[in-house]
């Protein structure tokens, strides 16, 4: 999930000026500086990052788990992808991924992640929900894994929002698993539906020149991820129905 500025810019307000940094550090005083001041700030400590992490770590297992034995049944082999943390844009061989990202680099089958920003949606999603959130924070890794099957079997569009919905209903493919599984805590489904709305594509407003609006709204076009209810049926639609609707490799 490569969010663009738009999209960066919507979720930022949709977190409800979510300060995706530690208290004390110099990203924090940055960020809540810019925060507007009549929204709440969620506050994401080291404890939250730590918790986020640890449970990233436990669901990566059961992910390669599950698409290992799913491209055995295919006659493939899942080449599983690392997953690296950063914090405030990090430099890959896939370029630069900017703060509060996610995205899978396929040229060295790496996950990255801004575990600050992956923490915070977690907050945000325990906030709204009642729940420890956790599964919010986990559906965005499933999505990009989800990026990492579809490429292995050959799946890559030049349409971005082909791409996305595929990797959304691959992350639904994975809650359907570990239901199935029993490892599943009440709520998991509510939060990762949450992030998946929490991520969908934003709707610009009008700068009153044609040609810059058009500008815009190809630009989107180009990094399309789905509008929130989009992305939010996607998910269910693997979550209902498994791997082989979301790709007919599975069938």
């Amino acid at each position: 999930m490569t969010l663009n500025k738009f999209a960066r810019a919507s979720l930022a307000t949709a977190l409800s000026a979510l300060a995706l940094a530690i208290p004390g550090s110099a990203m924090h005083a940055a960020m809540a500086a810019q925060a507007p001041r009549d929204e709440p700030v969620i506050r994401v400590t080291a404890n939250d990052v730590a918790a986020s992490n640890q449970k990233i770590g436990m669901a990566y297992n059961s992910l390669v788990n599950m698409w290992t034995n799913q491209f055995k049944q295919v006659g493939a082999q899942f080449e599983a992808p690392r997953v690296v943390r950063y914090r405030g844009g990090v430099m890959t061989s896939c370029g630069v991924i900017a703060p509060h990202n996610a995205e899978y680099c396929p040229r060295n089958n790496t996950i990255f992640y801004d575990e600050v920003f992956v923490a915070g949606m977690a907050k945000a999603a325990s906030n709204s929900l009642g729940t420890d959130g956790d599964m919010a924070a986990i559906g965005i890794i499933a999505h990009e894994m989800g990026h990492a099957v579809a490429i292995q079997l050959g799946h890559e569009s030049r349409s971005s929002y082909e791409n996305e919905s595929t990797a959304d209903c691959l992350a639904g493919t994975f809650a359907r698993q570990a239901q199935h599984d029993g490892e599943l805590e009440k709520g998991d489904i509510e939060e990762a539906v949450f992030g998946m709305s929490m991520a969908g594509d934003p709707t610009p407003e009008p700068t009153g020149n044609r040609r810059v609006d058009a500008i815009i709204q190809a630009r989107l076009a180009r990094q399309s991820h789905g509008t929130k209810e989009q992305r939010m049926q996607n998910f269910r639609t693997g979550l209902d129905s498994g791997p082989a609707a979301c790709l007919e490799d599975f069938n």
